[in-house]
C-alpha cells in the first residue's frame, strides 16, 4: 500500500516542475508493472498495474490480445525448441519480424478468437482480455530498481516534452537569460529550466560577455537531442532586430507598422523598409520615435551598430533612392532584363553613397534585390554591388541576410561623422524678403552702416 499523503506531496512537486499528475501517475504504474513482471511474471506476459489513489492500493492485470489463424502464424515444432534457446541466450522478449511477415503466436500474450468467445460472447480479433493477478506487495532489490529506473526514465521523458512545448511557444522571439560559460567560442546561458547556446557565428562580431551577465537573444531553434532539449540562440539573426523594435513600437507589435526588407551586417549597420498598414501612422517616426529614443534603445542593445530605417514604396526608383540614404541620388535607371540599377549621384556624395567598404551600397542591394551601380556625375562607375542575397521578411522565413535605411531627414541623429552644410539664399533672394520680419538682408544692412560710421 502507498503513503497517499506522501504520493500527493510528490505529484505536487512535480506539477510545479511543468509534469503533469497523469504523466507521474502513469510512470508510476509502468515502473510497477515492470517489478511486477520481472519478480513473478513469465516471459511474454503484458502486465499492467492500476494504482488507486482512494485506497493506496495497486491491482496487476495480465493483457491478451484476441487472435486468429489469419493474424498469427503457429511454430513448427522445430522452430519452437530453437527460438526457446534463443530468446534464453540472449534474454530478449521482443521478436524482429521481416516485412509481411506475421507474428509468431505467444501463449501469454495471445489468445485464440475461439476461446476468448468462451469468456466474453462478442469477442473480436485485435481485442484486449483482462485476466486479474495476485496482489504483491513484496518485491526484489533488483526489481525495486528496475521500477526507480523506469520512473527516472518516465520523468526525463515528461521534462523533456514539457520544455519543448514551452519553448517551442516562445520560438522566434526574444528571451533572456545569464551567460553561464564559454566554450570554444560558444556561450551557454542559463534560461532556468534548460540552458541555450549561442554559437560563434550567432554572435554579434566585437561584443565581449562575462560570467553571470544577462543577456538577450533571439531563439531561432528548438532541436530535440538525445540527452535534453537544445536551443539555439542568435544575436546576429536579422529578426533579432525587428523582436527589439517590437518591444519598443507598440505599432509594429500591434501590426499597424509592417517589416517589408531588412538587411544586416551584425555589428555594424542595419537597413530595414517599413510599410505602414494604418494611413494615420508615420512608420519611420514610429521606430525612430521622440528624439530618436527608441532607436537608440535598440542601437544601444546592440552595441552601437547604426540602424537606418527608411519607408518601403512600390516604386522601385523611388526605392532605391530611399536605400541609398543618407545620400541623395540625382536619377534611376533600371534594367529590367539584368535585373540591375544604375543610380547617379554628385561627385560630392560619392563616398557617401558606397559607403565604408561598399557597405552602404551593398547593404541597399541586399535590401532591394537589385543589383546597384554608383556612377558620378564625372560619368565613371564608381561601384557596382550585387542584390541577390535580398532578405524580405516572410511569416517562415529564416533570413541570413538583413538591413535598413533611416531617411534623409533623420540620417543627422546617425550620420554625425558626415558634414553637413547649409546654402545661404542669393542677395537677390534677400532682397526679397518681407521688410516686417527680421531677415538676415535687414542684419548685414545694419552692420554696413555701423561700419561705415
Amino acid at each position: 500500500m502507498i503513503d497517499l499523503k506522501t504520493m500527493g506531496a510528490v505529484l505536487g512537486e512535480f506539477e510545479d516542475r511543468g509534469i503533469t499528475r497523469a504523466t507521474m501517475l502513469d510512470a508510476i504504474e509502468n515502473a510497477m508493472a515492470t517489478a511486477y513482471k520481472r519478480e513473478y511474471g513469465k516471459r511474454g506476459q503484458v502486465v499492467r498495474a492500476k494504482l488507486d489513489l482512494n485506497s493506496g492500493t495497486i491491482a496487476f492485470e495480465q493483457v491478451k490480445t484476441v487472435v486468429d489463424e489469419s493474424s498469427v502464424r503457429f511454430p513448427v515444432e522445430g522452430e519452437e525448441i530453437e527460438e526457446a534457446a534463443h530468446a534464453h541466450q540472449f534474454h530478449t522478449e521482443e521478436e524482429v519480424l521481416a516485412e509481411g511477415e506475421l507474428p509468431r503466436f505467444d501463449a501469454e500474450k495471445h489468445i485464440l478468437l475461439a476461446n476468448a468467445k468462451l469468456m466474453k460472447r462478442d469477442a473480436s480479433v485485435g481485442e484486449e482480455i483482462i485476466f486479474p493477478l495476485e496482489p504483491q506487495d513484496d518485491f526484489g532489490r533488483i526489481a525495486a530498481q528496475t521500477a526507480k529506473q523506469v520512473v527516472i526514465q518516465k520523468v526525463r521523458e515528461a521534462e523533456k516534452l514539457s520544455m519543448m512545448e514551452e519553448f517551442s511557444e516562445k520560438k522566434g522571439e526574444i528571451v533572456s537569460g545569464i551567460v553561464q560559460r564559454m566554450e570554444r567560442g560558444a556561450i551557454f546561458v542559463d534560461l532556468g529550466r534548460t540552458t541555450g547556446i549561442i554559437p560563434y557565428e550567432e554572435q554579434i562580431p566585437g561584443e565581449r560577455y562575462r560570467l553571470g551577465e544577462r543577456i538577450r537573444a533571439y531563439l531561432y531553434a528548438v532541436d530535440e537531442g538525445f540527452r535534453g532539449v537544445y536551443l539555439r540562440l542568435s544575436r546576429a539573426h536579422p529578426k533579432f532586430v525587428v523582436k527589439l523594435f517590437e518591444l519598443e513600437a507598440p505599432e509594429l507589435a500591434a501590426g499597424a507598422i509592417e517589416v517589408k526588407a531588412i538587411a544586416r551586417e551584425p555589428g555594424s549597420r542595419t537597413k530595414i523598409a517599413l510599410s505602414s498598414i494604418d494611413p494615420h501612422v508615420d512608420p519611420v517616426g514610429s521606430l525612430v520615435g521622440q528624439r530618436g529614443v527608441r532607436v537608440s534603445t535598440v542601437m544601444s542593445e546592440l552595441g552601437g551598430e547604426r540602424i537606418d530605417i527608411i519607408e518601403w514604396n512600390d516604386d522601385v526608383k523611388e526605392f532605391v533612392k530611399e536605400a541609398l540614404s543618407p545620400a541623395t541620388p540625382l536619377s534611376v535607371e533600371l534594367d529590367e532584363t539584368e535585373h540591375r540599377a544604375t543610380v547617379m549621384v554628385a561627385e560630392d556624395e560619392q563616398s557617401l553613397a558606397i559607403g565604408r567598404g561598399g557597405q552602404n551600397v551593398r547593404l541597399a542591394a541586399k535590401l532591394t534585390g537589385w543589383n546597384i551601380d554608383i556612377v558620378s556625375t564625372g560619368g565613371a562607375d564608381v561601384a557596382e554591388s550585387n542584390g541577390e542575397s535580398v532578405a524580405f521578411l516572410e511569416e517562415d522565413e529564416d533570413p541570413a541576410v538583413v538591413a535598413g535605411v533611416l531617411p534623409t531627414e533623420s540620417v543627422e541623429l546617425f550620420e554625425s561623422d558626415v558634414p553637413q552644410t547649409t546654402e545661404l539664399p542669393a542677395e537677390e533672394e534677400l532682397a526679397e524678403l518681407p521688410a516686417s520680419d527680421e531677415t538676415v538682408a535687414d542684419k548685414e544692412e545694419d552692420r554696413d552702416k555701423a561700419t561705415d560710421e
